[in-house]
């Protein structure tokens, strides 16, 4: 059985990778309230379901895309229950041949390894070398929930102030698309 905590607020005192203290000290900073829990390590989305029912939103999947060149890089964010349709993708952004990244391009644009991909990674996309994809079910939804740099957390905010407030702090406004 999958142990989470108690759902929690405000930044954690304990020990942390450097972007979930990032991910906290930006939230703070912001004033966007949002709620926490820690959690064994998960690593599929289905794993995430109990996550998702503790927090009360939905757990989003995070998919690093890039171009055959590998010069090209998209963050897409899906319901956790969509499929990725990679023709429908690549044409939507009118972009041929795209493909998953490596975990060396995970590594290296998100600061994450596989498994914890996350829309907080994009804190340490600071050359902008990455586009951010939302789909427009995540867009419309009222709570927005992901890892904050590691599968061992996950945190809750409303889609609104992660839209008009996070991702303009950080530099990587979306487009967001119907798939």
């Amino acid at each position: 059985m999958l142990h989470i905590s108690e759902i929690r607020t405000g930044k954690p005192e304990d020990q942390r990778t450097a972007l979930e203290h990032k991910v906290h000290d930006i939230l703070h900073e912001l004033e966007i309230p949002y709620h926490w829990v820690d959690n064994d390590s998960v690593s599929s989305m289905e794993e995430c379901v109990e996550i998702s029912k503790i927090l009360g939103a939905e757990i989003r999947k995070s998919i690093l895309l890039c171009n055959r060149q590998k010069t090209s890089f998209y963050l897409l964010v899906l319901p956790a229950e969509k499929s990725f349709d990679a023709k429908a993708f690549s044409k939507v952004m009118e972009v041929p041949r795209l493909s998953f990244a490596s975990s060396e391009l995970m590594e290296k644009h998100l600061g994450v390894t596989p498994g914890a991909a996350t829309i907080m990674g994009l804190i340490n996309d600071n050359a902008g070398a990455v586009q951010l994809v939302i789909d427009q079910e995540v867009a419309n939804n009222e709570f927005f929930a992901c890892n904050p740099g590691a599968n061992t957390s996950h945190l809750k905010m409303k889609t609104e102030d992660l839209l008009s407030e996070f991702l303009p702090h950080i530099g990587h406004p979306p487009q967001i698309v119907s798939l």
